[in-house]
C-alpha cells in the first residue's frame, strides 16, 4: 500500500509541476499566488512520496501527505460543483461524487502507511512507537 501511495503522489506532484493551468481552472479565487502554489504543491507531492518511501522520513511524509489531502479539498469541491470543465477529467457526478468521498481515505491511506494508524488491520491498537506508556504493576 505504501508504494501505491508513493506512486500516486509522484505522478500527482508530475502533474501539478508539468500541467499546472489544469489545476488553475480548480483553485479557489481566495488562493493567493495560486501558480506558485500549483507548483510548491507538485514539488511537496514529489517530496512526500520519496519520503514515503523513506523509513527515517516515513512518519513526517505521512502526517504531511494527509494535511497535504485535507488542504486541496476546496479544489476537489470547487470543480465538482462550480462543473469546471478540465479537459482529461470527467465532468459527471459519476466522477465527483466517488473522488470527494473517497478524500477522507486519502488521508487514512497516508496515515496507515506511514504508522500512525494500523485501523481496522492493527485491532485498534496504536503503533508501539505512539503507544500510551503502560502502568506498572504493583
Amino acid at each position: 500500500m505504501r508504494a501505491a501511495m508513493a506512486i500516486f503522489y509522484f505522478a500527482a506532484g508530475v502533474l501539478h509541476l508539468t500541467q499546472p493551468d489544469k489545476f488553475l481552472l480548480i483553485t479557489p479565487d481566495w488562493i493567493p499566488a495560486p501558480r506558485v502554489l500549483i507548483l510548491a504543491t507538485g514539488v511537496c507531492e514529489v517530496l512526500g512520496a520519496i519520503a514515503l518511501m523513506t523509513p527515517r522520513l516515513r512518519k513526517f511524509a505521512g502526517l504531511m501527505l494527509a494535511l497535504y489531502a485535507v488542504c486541496v479539498f476546496p479544489a476537489n469541491l470547487k470543480h465538482a460543483f462550480e462543473a469546471i470543465d478540465v479537459p482529461g477529467v470527467p465532468s459527471s457526478w459519476a466522477y465527483h461524487a466517488p473522488r470527494l468521498a473517497l478524500q477522507p481515505v486519502l488521508v487514512w491511506w497516508a496515515l496507515f502507511c506511514s504508522g500512525w494508524t494500523r485501523w481496522p488491520f492493527g485491532g485498534g491498537q496504536p503503533p508501539s512507537a505512539l503507544a500510551a506508556p503502560r502502568a506498572k504493576r504493583l
